[in-house]
């Protein structure tokens, strides 16, 4: 299938693009006959239009559901990318291992059973497979990427945190604080960050990327090519959903210091 003929036309990566997306919810299946069940609920976002698009595999942050990227993945896909959001737990501890062996098993998974969910005439590039992940799942990603199981053409981390404080990352620890330590045989690295992740909102919750375990610590590791943006008045979450529904999603308005609307922030993630 010929890509060329499904190249954008529109040239500003941070509007919305110029192919029509469709959001595809995928739950596993108790018996699964074809062989296509994935490992853990998917929520995927893909162009309508015929063509050949990469894929982008979107690790959700801690505690949170994958439901409330739907506008940041909107905008990623329409710009002609595949984008394969796992919903990695509902219930989840301090240590990140599981998540670490279920992200892998679903990048396994994606080369067999991605394909039966997709649009009609829309097929996926594993060719071209890039990682992110948000906060915890930022953390994830680099610890699955270290691993070089993959082979990937990007990896991704917005705002990824490895932990509490310096002393007190979470299992199992993937910052090591020597750096370019981060040897990824010439994968290329994007990290963004946000200013007000690391400010507490008020003196009764931590920071919700405390410095010393934040974006700034993964960059410092990353070896060349990498790359690092710090969107300065915005804040940790500030990538999600304007209308996160249900008791987390309330909760997300008030744990972290949070920059003037989300808007702004997820047009410049999903433009990067």
């Amino acid at each position: 299938m010929n890509s060329s003929t499904t190249i954008p036309t529109s040239t500003d990566v941070f509007d919305i693009g110029n192919y029509t997306t469709t959001l595809i919810k995928v739950e596993p299946r108790v018996c699964d006959r074809n062989g296509c069940n994935p490992p853990r609920p998917l929520l995927i976002c893909s162009p309508s239009e015929t063509g050949f698009f990469p894929v982008l595999l979107f690790l959700h942050g801690y505690l949170l559901y994958n439901s409330f990227y739907s506008q940041l993945i909107r905008h990623i896909a329409s710009h002609g990318f595949v984008v394969v959001a796992p919903q990695l737990y509902s219930v989840a501890g301090a240590d990140a291992t599981e998540e670490i062996k279920i992200t892998a098993e679903i990048s396994t998974w994606l080369s067999e059973g991605l394909s039966h969910f997709l649009p009609p005439h829309v097929e996926p590039n594993l060719s071209k497979l890039g990682l992110a992940g948000h906060s915890r799942g930022g953390k994830v990603a680099f610890a699955l990427a270290l691993t070089k199981s993959l082979k990937l053409s990007a990896l991704i981390g917005i705002d990824p945190v490895d932990g509490l404080d310096v002393g007190k990352q979470t299992p199992p620890p993937v910052l090591t604080y020597t750096p370019h330590s981060f040897n990824l045989d010439g994968v290329g690295v994007l990290v963004i960050g946000s200013g007000l992740g690391e400010v507490k909102r008020n003196a009764f919750f931590p920071a919700c990327a405390p410095k010393g375990v934040n974006h700034e610590d993964f960059y410092k590791e990353c070896c060349r090519p990498a790359y690092y943006f710090v969107v300065k008045d915005y804040g940790h979450l500030d990538v999600l959903d304007d209308d996160t529904k249900g008791i987390r999603g309330k909760a997300t308005y008030c744990l972290c210091k949070n920059g003037e609307c989300r808007e702004a922030m997820r047009r410049f993630v999903g433009g990067l």
